[in-house]
């Protein structure tokens, strides 16, 4: 053991003789895995490594910590640690109800398949062999990927750092837009079939897959094809040169037990996928795809999930720390006694769903649309028990199919309605403002006004993540190219807070928006 190897409130220091692979332990249980050069901070001879955030709020008390290198089991440290200086319970990295969680190879909490017994992960394992089924039912010859694979073909059995599951395919097209025709196809067929999809990208989705106990897991399905000049794409890190012949026709693996399908040749796809080093474990492995591939795949097939995952985490972050407050925000009050009373509501990223709330209330029917589903759940929940003319519904304005059919049902519905942008443009892309726009003049064209607000740019403001300034004079500018008349324009300073309140610095800084009533005439 060493003796130079300090940890704190801040992190883990560690002599950097060398490169290592490192597993924290707490009380015996493997917690989190980290590169000790690679993933720090150069101090003299040693080498700093901060506590991931995901982690911090479970550190105050005490513990007992190993630092164990991972390939070898040698130990660099043990002993008992306080942290926090706050209480002096035992630390426990587990949920509410005491199930052991760890940090995954992307250090994100989750329940790792070292804390779970073969019983726990046969669903995972039933899941797996229902969607392979399922996909060959729709004309598709899937098999695991990624760390799914990884787990099969080097010990026949899941991974123990990780904690959840890949399926692959490679298709029969060798253009990128067919490919992308082909995994919406696929989408439709396992939507017949009653699965739910949550799309990531043209060319990759999840399937959430209903289990005996009620749970729902989620398997991502990751498409790929073969280019004309021999290379292997597939989403999302891959792009090498590469044979048919090394995956067609398909082989067979083992997974705990179960026998799945496989490419044919699994050293040549598990070295295309991590490397020719993949058979020595790694539960820190990062994906380096090289800039061209990422160029490459964000212009063939992404750019229908931007920000989505930082959003998740807003409203993850919010429900964590039981901030789910439905007041009304000041365009909300605005627009409810300035404007007249409408036949129905539209808040098109509603977020947590308090516009949506507010007018319900006032027994005004309201409709909340958001790609993050987790932003409106409580207020989902709370108008469902209070009997509230409230509904929630993912969309997502990035996708111009969706853009298209969720106006087109809406509009059905008699109006006038009052569509409710709060803080949507200046989140988007300039494709989701376009949609943005077609969907509300689609809303108001028999009636009705659109209510947009966005951050401006203001020397001295406080930033705030997430959201990107717009000038209003180029905001204007697209109404008009839409065809719509510009009835007012306002501009006001106000606390940060009151811009995101999920997400905001609570420093007291101020931030300048604008707020513009838009008319289709």
């Amino acid at each position: 053991m060493s003796t130079r190897v300090r940890i704190d409130d801040n992190g883990i220091t560690a002599p950097a003789d060398k490169e290592l692979v490192l597993d924290v332990v707490f009380d015996g249980r493997r917690i989190w895995s980290f590169w000790l050069i690679r993933d720090g901070e150069s101090r003299g001879p040693d080498s700093f490594v901060e506590w991931p955030p995901a982690l911090r709020r479970f550190l105050d008390g005490t513990v007992e910590i190993g630092l164990v290198e991972h390939a070898t089991g040698d130990v660099l440290f043990t002993g008992e640690v306080a942290l926090g200086g706050k209480g002096a319970q035992r630390i426990k990295v587990e949920t509410e109800d005491g199930k052991p969680l760890g940090l995954d190879k992307s250090n994100r909490l989750a329940q790792t398949f070292d804390t779970r017994s073969s019983e726990h992960v046969a669903p995972l394992l039933d899941s797996i062999e229902e969607v392979l089924d399922a996909l060959r039912k729709a004309g598709i010859d899937a098999f695991p990927a990624y760390g799914t694979l990884l787990g099969a073909v080097r010990g026949g059995k899941l991974i123990g750092h990780d904690s959840d599951a890949d399926i692959g395919y490679v298709s029969d097209h060798t253009k990128p837009v067919d490919v992308v025709r082909e995994s919406f196809r696929l989408q439709r067929r396992l939507s017949e079939m009653g699965y739910e999809i949550t799309r990531y990208s043209g060319a990759a989705f999840k399937v959430d897959v209903a289990e005996a106990d009620g749970s729902v897991r989620g398997l991502d399905v990751f498409g790929g094809f073969l280019t004309d000049d021999e290379h292997l794409v597939l989403m999302g890190e891959i792009r090498t040169p590469f044979k048919r012949e090394w995956i067609f026709p398909l082989g067979t693996t083992t997974l705990e037990g179960r026998e799945l399908p496989a490419p044919a040749d699994t050293d040549k796809f598990l070295s295309a996928t991590y490397g020719p080093s993949w058979r020595v474990p790694d539960p820190a492995y990062h994906f380096e795809t090289p800039e061209s591939t990422h160029r490459r795949l964000n212009g063939w097939f992404r750019g229908t999930r931007v920000g989505r995952d930082n959003w998740d985490r807003v409203w993850s972050k919010a429900e964590r720390e039981g901030r789910a407050d439905l007041t009304p925000d000041a365009l909300t009050r605005w627009a409810a006694e300035s404007l007249d009373r409408p036949a129905q509501v539209v808040d098109i990223g509603c977020g947590n769903g308090a516009a949506v709330h507010h007018f319900a209330q006032q027994g005004v029917p309201a409709l909340g649309l958001d790609y993050s589903p987790r932003s409106f759940a409580h207020a989902a929940a709370l108008a469902e028990e209070q009997g509230l003319p409230a509904r929630y519904e993912r969309v997502n304005l990035l996708e111009l199919r969706q853009t298209l059919a969720w106006a087109a049902r809406i509009a059905r519905d008699p109006g006038p309605r009052l569509v409710i942008g709060r803080h949507f443009l200046d989140t988007t892309t300039v494709a989701g403002r376009e949609h943005f726009w077609r969907m509300a003049e689609m809303l108001t064209r028999d009636g009705g006004r659109t209510v947009v607000e966005f951050v401006v740019p203001s020397e001295g403001a406080e930033k705030v993540r997430l959201l990107r300034p717009l000038r209003a004079q180029r905001v204007r500018r697209e109404v008009k190219e839409r065809g719509a008349d510009v009835l007012d324009v306002t501009e006001y300073d106000t606390d940060t807070s009151a811009v995101l309140g999920a997400d905001a610095p609570r420093t007291g800084g101020r931030i300048r928006v604008c707020r513009m009533v838009v008319e289709w005439p």
